[in-house]
């Protein structure tokens, strides 16, 4: 509407310029009307100022106006007296748009104040910092963590650990790692979490830290219990009937042995006795001699040897290693690569153990089951990672024990010795992997590897 007047006031403007024009020519034939002439001559001239005006001053708004969005300065205000109802209307259409970019620019300004409020009161540390290490928030968790005031540079952190800036600047956008730090004699775990994003054409990247040392001091005592009351558990069963044999060969060899040691006359069935005792503390001892070497096993295993092979190699061994002990229970079992020449880095002989422990435990689950099945699958997730799962149709693990299965000698079968996924999730962890297990009573159980 308002550009109709405009355009309306511009094209009345050109006719009556146009006709001023015609009557000055027609004017012009004659001499008596000089006067005439000179009068029509001047208001050509008139309209023809006018109009530049009328034109510039509507070029010179819009510069205005743009210039104002240019520098983001709404406190511009647009009005003419005089002009007329097209320029009232163009003055209005331009001050509702200051008026919107006004209203957009505080919406925008409560947003920041917002995000810094929550930034600034959320519980883990954050800091930003731009390629050059420039920081350019740090909030006041992370202040706190470090126990400074300010930091302006990542290289400042120095002061603190020296390998500390270093370590920063190499993490990438995913990448997580933990940090040991003495800040004033007080250890802290820092779990370092970072992300990387563009911002203003520069490069910035954000770091999350959170202090973990109590959690982990938590689960670390609790690992050592859990440890202690197996080990406990496994000595004591050893040595409770040592003991006792040990006492009861004392009193059948010696007359009072809390007084003398003088020999009794033995007979053959004595003699026997005396010799089973013997015997079964010799057992005995050798099964506690086992159990110590067994333990000392976990803590040597061997650093890997990484290597860059496919999958299927892994599977294909595996398989033909536990073909005859499947064959025997008739278990059908089915490996899937996807894709086929799909690839892993680590060391071929360490996971050959997890994949075999798995295995084992797979079969033993399955073995007593009509129409028994193993599933091998391998896969990349989401997040690129390659995923092996060993799966079975089993009656499953008991929900109450399912949290214990990946202790040191904790075992619910009869002849398991209880090292062998202890021993696997210590492999997964040399590889920077994990080791995890779904399972429900009766639908199966659920091994997944992750690289």
């Amino acid at each position: 509407m308002v550009y109709n007047r405009f355009r309306f006031l511009v094209i009345a403007r050109i006719i009556l310029l146009t006709l001023s024009i015609f009557l000055l020519v027609y004017l012009a034939e004659f001499e008596k009307y000089l006067i005439s002439l000179l009068i029509v001559g001047a208001l050509i001239i008139a309209q023809v100022i006018s109009a530049i005006r009328f034109v510039e001053n509507t070029n010179k708004k819009l510069g205005k106006f743009l210039e104002s969005i240019r520098h983001a300065d709404f406190a511009t205000s647009f009005s003419d007296k005089g002009m007329g109802k097209s320029f009232e209307g163009l003055n209005n259409e331009f001050n509702q748009i200051i008026n919107e970019f006004k209203r957009y620019r505080a919406e925008k300004e409560e947003h920041f104040n917002y995000l810094q409020t929550v930034v600034q009161h959320v519980s883990i540390g954050i800091i930003s910092f731009t390629r050059d290490g420039k920081v350019d928030i740090i909030n006041t968790a992370g202040k706190r963590l470090f126990k400074i005031s300010n930091l302006r540079y990542i290289d400042d952190l120095k002061l603190i650990k020296k390998d500390l800036p270093e370590m920063l600047y190499k993490m990438k956008a995913g990448d997580n790692t933990l940090i040991k730090l003495f800040i004033k004699d007080e250890l802290l775990q820092l779990s370092v979490y970072a992300t990387e994003f563009r911002m203003r054409g520069e490069e910035y990247t954000l770091i999350a830290l959170q202090n973990i040392h109590a959690e982990l001091e938590e689960k670390e005592i609790e690992s050592w219990q859990k440890l202690i009351r197996v080990l406990t558990h496994e000595i004591m069963n050893s040595i409770t009937p040592i003991s006792s044999l040990a006492s009861t060969v004392q009193e059948m060899m010696f007359v009072d042995p809390d007084a003398d040691l003088r020999l009794k006359e033995l007979d053959q069935e004595d003699m026997d006795g005396i010799g089973n005792a013997l015997k079964t503390i010799q057992k005995r001892s050798q099964g506690l001699l086992n159990f110590v070497e067994i333990y000392r096993n976990l803590t040597r295993i061997p650093k890997p040897n990484f290597r860059y092979f496919e999958v299927k190699e892994l599977f294909e061994r595996s398989s033909e290693l536990m073909k005859p002990k499947m064959d025997i229970h008739k278990i059908q079992c089915t490996s899937k690569v996807m894709p086929d020449d799909l690839k892993i880095t680590a060391d071929p002989d360490l996971v050959d153990q997890v994949i075999i422990n798995l295995m084992l435990n797979a079969i033993d689950a399955v073995s007593q089951i009509q129409n028994p099945q193993i599933f091998i699958m391998a896969y990349k997730n989401d997040s690129g990672r390659v995923l092996i799962e060993i799966s079975d149709n089993g009656s499953g693990i008991k929900p109450d024990i399912l949290d214990k299965i990946f202790m040191p000698f904790f075992t619910s079968k009869k002849t398991g010795s209880g090292i062998g996924l202890s021993l696997s999730r210590q492999i997964m962890s040399l590889h920077k992997g994990a080791i995890s297990v779904r399972s429900t009573p009766r639908d199966g159980t659920t091994f997944t590897l992750t690289f």
